[in-house]
């Protein structure tokens, strides 16, 4: 149980700054994996980060491995690097920890992730689909440091004198990731799991359809991972409509 531990939020304004320091505590364990996704997915995205909730949520539950002990996320300047540290026992094969069906989750910690192996994979494929990356090293003495990164360029909802964005008539969605937009628009907020089970798709193919849509900037994702339509995304539909009538 986390109860007693210590696990710090280092805000970076540069590589080489004083960080500032917050300090979270929670006593049940599933309310603190919560409070941890939720405190690093707003404090990255008020920086102008664009790492996915869902990402964040699944290193956050991996946590879970290490007992929570000494777990430090530090959070740097423009808020598209993480960098998530413990003190646990560390993760022998990082090759298989990234394969889907691989786990060591022992029963009592599948009272509180699903403990299927597919943490890790999700979050690793769902940042690179957003153009970014996950890299699992050693800490120093014992345990496990995971770095999220995401280029800094990305998808803004800019004005028409900042070039390097495509306008979104450009963009061409394929069939699913466009019934997921128009899905989104009906419902005007949905989950992974809400629109897994609304077009009968995979969990995982959801997330990753989302995380796509995200990453173009036509969806934004809330604190519980609820996702709705951007500016963007709604002059593409306004767009895509227009070309039907007559």
């Amino acid at each position: 149980s986390p109860t007693g531990k210590r696990v710090r939020i280092a805000l970076y304004d540069s590589f080489a700054s004083t960080p500032q320091i917050i300090e979270l505590k929670e006593n049940e364990i599933r309310e603190f994996m919560d409070l941890l996704s939720q405190k690093t997915f707003q404090h990255s995205h008020d920086r102008g980060g664009k790492i996915p909730y869902v990402v964040i949520k699944e290193i956050v539950e991996n946590l879970i491995h290490a007992n929570f002990n000494e777990v430090v996320v530090s959070i740097y300047k423009d808020g598209n690097v993480i960098r998530i540290s413990d003190q646990g026992p560390g993760i022998t094969d990082k090759k298989k920890a990234i394969l889907p069906g691989f786990t060591t989750a022992k029963d009592d910690m599948k009272r509180y992730i699903r403990g299927v192996g597919s943490g890790l994979p999700i979050a690793k494929e769902s940042i690179e689909l957003s153009g970014g990356s996950m890299n699992i090293d050693d800490n120093l003495s014992s345990g496990t440091v995971i770095t999220l990164s995401l280029p800094t360029y990305g998808y803004k909802e800019v004005g028409p004198k900042k070039g390097r964005v495509k306008s979104s008539q450009q963009i061409s969605l394929s069939k699913r990731q466009s019934k997921v937009l128009f899905l989104i628009t009906e419902l005007s907020k949905a989950g992974p799991s809400k629109v897994a089970s609304e077009l009968n798709i995979s969990l995982s193919t959801a997330y990753r359809e989302l995380v796509f849509l995200e990453g173009i900037g036509f969806i934004k994702s809330d604190k519980g991972g609820k996702r709705s339509l951007t500016k963007r995304g709604l002059e593409f539909l306004e767009n895509f409509f227009s070309t039907f009538k007559v």
